[in-house]
């Protein structure tokens, strides 16, 4: 992809993505094992990926990684992982399990709610990846253009 393996792009973003499996399975056990859902909210890959996408548009440039199209892979793999472990959320409890990704109150703004727990994990298969990725490779390539305006040249990976 874009002249490197998929395997170099998952060991760049390794610790993001781990991070953020951690929290997002974490959250999701502690609201199955009866956490109130506004005490288990303060766990979010949300706020954890917003972090991570500008952490990329400083490190691609800083540690040598790439350009504006290696930032999409990166983002891509993010947000699959991101969703992937919401729609396990939803499943679960459409399996009987609720839990705070399924909880009305947490499932986006209230414009794109719905009622059908299927159509919820579905819109997190299809404009729950595109939509985030295309709006983060946005902002990490702005924060790659200022990073390589205002710093050295990235040492040789």
């Amino acid at each position: 992809m874009f002249g490197k393996p998929v395997s170099e792009y998952l060991r760049f973003q390794r610790a993001w993505l781990v991070l953020i499996a951690v929290v997002g399975l974490g959250r999701l056990v502690l609201s199955l094992a009866g956490l109130p859902d506004r005490t288990v909210m303060f766990l979010s890959m949300t706020v954890l990926g917003w972090i991570a996408v500008f952490y990329y548009g400083v490190a691609v440039h800083t540690r040598g990684f790439g350009s504006y199209s290696h930032l999409l892979p990166l983002l891509v793999f993010q947000i699959v992982l991101v969703q992937a472990i919401a729609v396990l959320g939803i499943l679960l409890a459409i399996a009987g399990l609720p839990n705070i990704y399924a909880a009305p109150e947490y499932s986006g703004p209230p414009f794109a709610r719905s009622a059908n727990q299927w159509t919820h994990a579905l819109s997190h298969l299809t404009i729950g990846i595109v939509a985030p990725v295309l709006l983060w490779w946005a902002v990490s390539s702005l924060v790659l253009l200022v990073t390589r305006k205002v710093s050295r040249r990235p040492a040789l990976a």
